[in-house]
């Protein structure tokens, strides 16, 4: 069986946004990455299912949230080099 990994990327500001925000993804089964979402709180419709990098957005405190629970902490370019 293989393992799937869930990945957040560094916090960073957005535009339009004063709150620090990144990434949660795997290079995994989608649903897998739902299952993982719940656990931490988040709500199915925050997720954000763009063609090249599905992805739910994470605040800091989920972001903790997802580390603690196993998520591994990755930089941006490496999200977009695991996910591509």
């Amino acid at each position: 069986m293989e393992t799937i990994m869930i990945y957040v990327d560094e916090l960073r500001t957005y535009p339009g946004s004063r709150r620090l925000w990144c990434h949660m993804a795997t290079d995994g089964d989608l649903e897998e990455l739902h299952q993982f979402a719940a656990r931490i709180g988040l709500s199915r419709r925050w997720f954000q299912n763009h063609p090249k990098h599905p992805h739910y957005d994470l605040s800091a405190t989920r972001r903790l949230l997802a580390i603690r629970a196993g998520a591994a902490a990755i930089t941006s370019e490496e999200m977009v080099k695991k996910l591509s």
